[in-house]
């Protein structure tokens, strides 16, 4: 590999990693003005015009502070732990098709490949409440690792559905499959149950039980401060912005238009994928407005016993469906 090409690979990584920093910002900003309006009180209104430049000062307040590091604590893998989980986070966008040619590698298995990212992405979170050497952190570690563990499963399967329906396991090919229809109208069930399930696998509300803030204070990353918790809140935020990427990719037709309408090609195919990937992030917040938290007992029921048969059922009835109209390649 030659420099020009090294060059080359470091530039495209950040116009990747850039746009994906500032969203991961202004998201954060857009949660807390969306909450506070919700509940009728006031946002951040003080830093900036409007607020707006609220998440940098956050983000400098925790650069400038202390890392402590806790003294029984393993040093070692306590670092390496929220950079993993960071560097993880990132990996998922190289496949990730913004637009008909805006895509950092259009590879035929890319499916596969978020598949392999989103299973490494557990072991960040079992090395950091391993090493804190807290019981609170390794109670949230457990809880966390058998959350991901379980709505992975379902994800999978519904997903496989998608493929089935594609004919392919590139993003791209799955995208341009629904030019004439997005798969949310005739695989509405599976496209809730996705919903949900990247709720779970994200931690968010009401499935954040890992971190349960009444009583487990922060979950697997209690122990951490200044930028090590950063980079695991980072890192949080750049997963829940990616599972809304990826819904408007399987269900919502990524950058094209509704129903193949010629007029709506005037907008660019990013707009449209960046107006989906918004509709998403505020029905999060709007979740975790709306609804009270589960309990744990409830969390691994509705995953193992409700969202696994319905999602292998599907499974079934779609291969059934293709096959007998002869519709399977």
């Amino acid at each position: 590999m030659t420099l020009f090409q090294i060059i080359i690979t470091i530039l495209k990584s950040l116009i990747i990693i850039v746009p994906v920093l500032i969203a991961v910002a202004f998201f954060t900003l857009l949660e807390r003005k969306i909450m506070a309006g919700i509940q009728r009180r006031r946002g951040p209104n003080v830093v900036g015009l409007l607020g707006v430049l609220q998440p940098f000062a956050d983000g400098l307040k925790l650069l400038i502070k202390e890392t402590i590091i806790p003294s029984k604590a393993n040093k070692v893998i306590f670092i390496i732990a929220p950079i993993l989980t960071l560097f993880l986070s990132f990996l998922n966008y190289t496949v990730l098709p913004f637009s008909a040619y805006n895509v950092f590698a259009d590879i035929n298995v890319g499916i596969l490949y978020i598949f392999a990212i989103s299973s490494l992405s557990v072991y960040g979170i079992i090395m950091s409440g391993w090493s804190s050497n807290s019981r609170y952190a390794f109670l949230g570690t457990l809880r966390s690792t058998a959350q991901m563990v379980s709505y992975e499963v379902s994800i999978g399967l519904i997903i496989i559905n998608v493929l089935i329906c594609a004919n392919s396991l590139n993003l791209t090919k799955i995208v341009e499959a629904q030019t004439y229809i997005w798969y949310f109208i005739p695989l509405f069930p599976l496209f809730l149950l996705f919903y949900i399930s990247a709720l779970a696998e994200t931690n968010r509300p009401p499935f954040d039980l890992p971190e349960a803030e009444a009583e487990l204070v922060a979950g697997y990353f209690v122990e951490y401060s200044a930028m090590t918790f950063a980079q695991f809140f980072l890192g949080e935020n750049i997963n829940i912005i990616f599972m809304c990427a990826l819904l408007t990719t399987l269900f919502f037709g990524g950058w094209l238009p509704f129903l193949n309408i010629e007029i709506l090609y005037l907008i660019p195919g990013i707009i449209w994928f960046i107006i989906k990937l918004l509709f998403f992030l505020f029905s999060f917040v709007w979740v975790r407005v709306t609804f009270p938290r589960y309990r744990y007992d409830q969390l691994m029921r509705l995953g193992w016993k409700i969202f696994l048969p319905l999602s292998l059922a599907w499974v079934v009835f779609v291969s059934s469906v293709l096959i007998s109209f002869n519709l399977l390649a």
